[in-house]
């Protein structure tokens, strides 16, 4: 479902960015209830192929699309996401829409409360179509949901989107939505993003509240953006982002200041990088291109060259507990993902409605001893002091999302 196949006249603004879309509506070139239509349509034609989205209301959407327009007209909006289409991964919370979380026993919950993210966007006149299928729980990376069906990569419908905030991806790359809020615990934004061709963030933790964001492992889960550009993550993430007293992990720092559009967080980041200061960054030895396909290798080396010639200034960084982090991580996940589905009462006494590989990850955390959880918690805070020493020679680090 490649863009210059699929986007004719009636669809030709499925692939914009938010901030392209921000200008025509401002400008009345385009309303707020003719993008949800466009949407909506494209998800008619083209979610029985993709199975992307779960739930749609076209009747709330357009309610909300109308009201995007109305403020407009009164000179009321609410500024570059008001009347904008999105969606939402099916494990955040949507006050009178069902939230799954991509579970069988969860099919019809309805939850009283909107996650605070959702909030954010909601009170910035965001407009949702729908929300998006994904791995059972948010626990796994193909979004190959035995409840609901597999959600299929738009590039290529025998392949999977990755997961497990697949259905979401899936939905951005094939312009059935402009972006989407999703969820990270081992890589649930960044793989589907990497495997969709799209951009996707997972935040500082902390930065973006994780209340009403169905848990998994909650040491480890973030609630972060997905789009089209790193300018419509930046927009994105300025919204959503805050403390939140609903969520003690939050940090107490002031909101991120809002970013408008593009030429604005260019202009913030020349004003911070110049010749004097050039843009720093790091390229771990250790990790991170162990295990490369030659592809992914090359594409990742050209994006280094780019960098150098824009400027950047490349060196080689250590990070070598990083090689221990991964059987550790893993106890993490298991360990606090089976304590919640054990404090929620789902597990084991619903494990007959799970899917397979679900319910067997659940039986292994079952089988983490406390003294691997801790020795694990350590591993975590000295890969994280290799990180913060990194942090003190670069700004970022350059490597691979997915080595396949």
């Amino acid at each position: 479902m490649k863009k210059h196949k699929q986007a004719g006249p009636a669809d030709e603004l499925a692939f914009a960015s938010i901030e392209e879309l921000a200008v025509l509506l401002a400008r009345r070139e385009v309303s707020s209830v003719e993008l949800a239509t466009m949407f909506l349509d494209r998800i008619e034609r083209h979610n029985p192929t993709l199975n992307a989205y779960l739930t749609t209301n076209r009747e709330a959407t357009f309610a909300e699309a109308r009201r995007a327009d109305n403020r407009r007209r009164a000179g009321r909006s609410r500024g570059p996401l008001d009347g904008i289409p999105i969606s939402l991964k099916d494990n955040l919370w949507t006050m009178g829409v069902r939230t799954t979380a991509g579970s069988k026993f969860l099919r019809d919950f309805m939850p009283a409360k909107a996650a605070t993210a959702v909030t954010h966007l909601w009170r910035a006149g965001a407009i949702l179509l729908g929300k998006t299928n994904l791995h059972e729980f948010a626990y796994g990376v193909t979004t190959n949901n035995p409840h609901y069906g597999p959600t299929r990569n738009p590039w290529d419908a025998e392949r999977i989107p990755g997961g497990s905030s697949g259905g979401a991806a899936a939905a951005i790359a094939a312009g059935l939505c402009v972006a989407s809020l999703g969820t990270d615990t081992g890589g649930s934004i960044r793989i589907p993003s990497a495997l969709c061709g799209i951009a996707g963030l997972k935040p500082t933790f902390g930065r973006v509240s994780c209340f009403g964001a169905v848990p998994l492992a909650p040491s480890l889960d973030h609630v972060g953006p997905l789009a089209r550009s790193v300018g419509d993550l930046a927009l994105l993430l300025s919204v959503v982002a805050g403390r939140d007293p609903l969520d003690k992990a939050t940090l107490a720092q002031p909101r991120l200041k809002a970013i408008a559009n593009v030429r604005e967080l260019s202009t913030r980041l020349r004003s911070r990088f110049t010749k004097k200061r050039p843009l720093r960054l790091g390229w771990p030895r250790e990790y991170f291109f162990t295990h490369l396909e030659p592809e992914v290798r090359r594409a990742v080396e050209a994006a280094r060259r780019s960098f150098e010639k824009l400027g950047a200034i490349v060196e080689e960084i250590s990070l070598p507990y990083i090689h221990d982090d991964d059987e550790p991580s893993t106890a993490i996940a298991l360990a606090e993902a089976t304590q919640v589905h054990k404090s929620a009462g789902w597990f084991p006494a619903r494990a007959a409605d799970y899917g397979d590989d679900v319910r067997k990850r659940l039986e292994m955390g079952g089988e983490i001893k406390a003294v691997d959880y801790l020795q694990a918690q350590e591993v975590r805070r000295r890969a994280a002091a290799d990180f913060a020493a990194a942090w003190t020679r670069v700004d970022a680090i350059l490597a691979t999302t997915v080595p396949i």
